[in-house]
C-alpha cells in the first residue's frame, strides 16, 4: 500500500470556526458549468455559487442593478446546480430543485406571472426542476417525472402547446405551462424553437423553421398556418445530447457521431458549405458532420463548437469576432481545432464563446463589447483563449473542504483516475491516530470527492492515500 505524502497532503478543519472554515475553501473552487447568452456569460463554481459578467440592461446578472461588469460578479454564494443564459435573461437551479430568474421578461420567459423585468434573482418554481433551457425569448424546464414545461414567447410555436400567437395574439404565456408529461430526458432552446429528447432517444422538435432548424424536411414555418404548432419527431431513437444555436441544430447519436442541420450560411454546420440554398441558406434534414468521437456540442449566434473524447476543442462557422479561438477572424465551413487536449466543457453565445479545461479553469475568447469574457476589459475582442478563471494544477497536494450543512463537511481531492483512495482522520498528530474513514475510486480527471463526512467538536487532520 502506497501512503501519499502526509506532510502535503494535511488539512486541518475546524467547522466550529467560520473564518477557518472559509479559508479553507476559498481559494481552492474550480469552475464546474458555463453558459453563454446574447451578450452576457454565467458560471459556477465547485462550491455552488453563481458568478456573472457581461451585459446587463435587464438584470441579466442579477445583481439588482442594469450596470454591465466586465468582471466575474459573485451572484448567489451557494447551493445553485444548473444554469441557463437566454437572449436577456438567466436561469438557474439550486439544489432543493427550485428554479429561479432573472432578466428581461418582456414576453413572460421568466415564468413570474408578469411581463416586466427582473434585476434580482426571483424564484419561480419551489421544488423538483432537474434541467433548464433558455431561448431567445422563451423559457423550457424538466421536472423530476420527466415533464416538460415552458414559458415565454410562442409567436412561432417554440411552446409546443398547440397554440400559434399569430399573427395578433398574447405572444405566449407568463406562467409555466406543461408541455409533454412525462419521458423527456434533455433540453434546448433555440431563437425561436425548442428540442427535447425522449428517455427512449427520440428527437423532438417546435416552432420556427425558415432555415430548416427543426430537421423535418421542410421549411415551413407555423407563420404561414393558422394550426397549432406540437412537438414533431425528428429522429426516432439513439440521440443522446442535444444543442440549438440561433437558427441551426446539433445533436449527437450513439457512438458520438455528430449531426446537424439548419441555418449554414457562416459554415456554422461544419459541412463543407455555405448554404447557398437561397433563401433557406441550409439543409432541412439531419446531415453527418462527424462520424464518432465527439462528447459535447454547443450552438452559438453563427458557431458551433464541440468536443472530442481525447479533450480537444473543435469549432465552425462565423469567426469575425474570434470566437472560434483558433487565432484568426476568418470563417470557416468546416471544423477547425482550437484547443488541444484537457477541455472539458464548452458554451457557445451569440459571438462569444466560454470553455473549461480539467483543472476547472475557466477560458472566454470572441466577442466582448459589454465585457462577457470577465478578463477585465469592454468594447475589445480575442481570437485565441484567454484565461479568466485559474483552475487548480492536478496532482497530490490538492485537498478542499466545503461545508454541507449542519456538522457535515465534502471533501475534494486530485489523483489519478481508477485509482482507490482512502481517506483517514486524526485527532492529533504527535502521534497520529490514522483511523480509516471510507474508500472511493477517483473519477474522470482524477477527482475524488468523499461527501457527508462527519465533523465532531474538536479539530480533525485529514489524509488521502492510495490503496489496492
Amino acid at each position: 500500500m502506497k501512503t501519499i505524502n502526509t506532510k502535503r497532503n494535511l488539512i486541518q478543519i475546524c467547522l466550529l470556526c467560520a473564518a477557518l472554515s472559509q479559508a479553507l475553501t476559498s481559494g481552492a473552487q474550480t469552475v464546474t458549468k458555463i453558459a453563454a447568452g446574447w451578450s452576457h456569460s454565467l458560471f459556477l463554481k465547485s462550491d455552488g455559487s453563481l458568478w456573472a459578467m457581461g451585459d446587463n440592461t435587464y438584470g441579466e446578472l442579477g445583481d439588482g442593478t442594469i450596470n454591465p461588469t466586465n468582471r466575474p460578479e459573485l451572484i448567489v454564494t451557494n447551493n445553485v446546480t444548473a444554469i441557463a443564459a437566454g437572449s436577456y435573461f438567466s436561469l438557474f437551479l439550486k439544489s432543493d430543485g427550485s428554479l429561479w430568474a432573472m432578466g428581461d421578461n418582456t414576453y413572460g420567459q421568466l415564468g413570474n406571472g408578469a411581463n416586466t423585468p427582473s434585476y434580482i434573482p426571483e424564484l419561480i418554481v419551489p421544488t423538483n426542476v432537474t434541467a433548464i433551457a433558455a431561448g431567445g425569448d422563451h423559457s423550457l424546464f424538466l421536472k423530476n417525472d420527466g415533464s416538460l414545461w415552458a414559458m415565454g414567447d410562442n409567436q412561432y410555436g417554440e411552446l409546443g402547446d398547440g397554440i400559434t400567437d399569430l399573427p395578433f395574439g398574447s405572444f405566449g404565456t407568463n406562467q409555466p405551462e406543461q408541455i409533454v408529461p412525462n419521458n423527456v430526458t434533455a433540453i434546448a432552446a433555440g431563437f425561436y424553437y425548442s428540442l427535447f429528447r425522449k428517455s427512449d432517444g427520440s428527437l423532438w422538435a417546435m416552432g420556427w423553421n425558415n432555415h430548416g432548424q427543426l430537421g423535418n424536411g421542410s421549411y415551413q414555418n407555423p407563420i404561414y398556418s393558422y394550426f397549432g404548432i406540437i412537438p414533431e419527431q425528428i429522429e426516432p431513437n439513439n440521440v443522446t445530447a442535444i444543442a440549438a444555436g440561433i437558427d441551426h441544430t446539433l445533436f449527437l447519436m450513439t457512438g458520438g457521431s455528430l449531426w446537424a442541420m439548419g441555418n449554414n450560411q457562416s459554415g456554422e454546420l461544419g459541412d463543407g458549405t455555405y448554404g447557398t440554398n437561397y433563401p433557406y441558406y441550409g439543409p432541412n434534414l439531419p446531415e453527418v458532420i462527424t462520424n464518432s468521437g465527439v462528447t459535447a456540442i454547443a450552438g452559438g449566434g453563427y458557431h458551433s463548437l464541440f468536443l472530442k473524447s481525447d479533450g480537444t476543442l473543435w469549432g465552425m462557422g462565423y469567426n469575425y469576432y474570434g470566437q472560434l479561438g483558433d487565432g484568426n477572424n476568418i470563417s470557416t465551413n468546416f471544423p477547425q481545432q482550437a484547443m488541444a487536449t484537457n477541455v472539458t466543457a464548452i458554451a457557445a453565445g451569440y459571438l462569444h464563446s466560454l470553455f473549461l479545461k480539467s483543472d476547472g479553469s475557466l477560458w472566454a475568447m470572441g466577442y466582448n463589447y459589454y465585457g462577457q469574457l470577465g478578463d477585465g476589459h469592454f468594447y475589445t475582442t480575442t481570437n485565441l483563449p484567454e484565461l479568466i478563471v485559474p483552475g487548480v494544477p492536478q496532482g497530490y497536494n490538492q485537498i478542499s473542504a466545503q461545508v454541507l450543512s449542519g456538522i457535515n463537511v465534502k471533501l475534494s481531492f486530485v489523483g489519478n483516475a481508477g485509482t482507490n483512495y482512502a481517506l483517514d482522520r486524526t485527532f492529533i498528530l504527535s502521534p497520529a491516530n490514522w483511523v480509516p474513514q471510507v474508500t472511493n475510486p477517483a473519477g474522470p480527471g482524477g477527482v475524488l470527492l468523499f461527501t457527508n463526512t462527519p465533523d465532531t467538536a474538536t479539530n480533525n487532520f485529514w489524509r488521502v492515500r492510495s490503496v489496492p
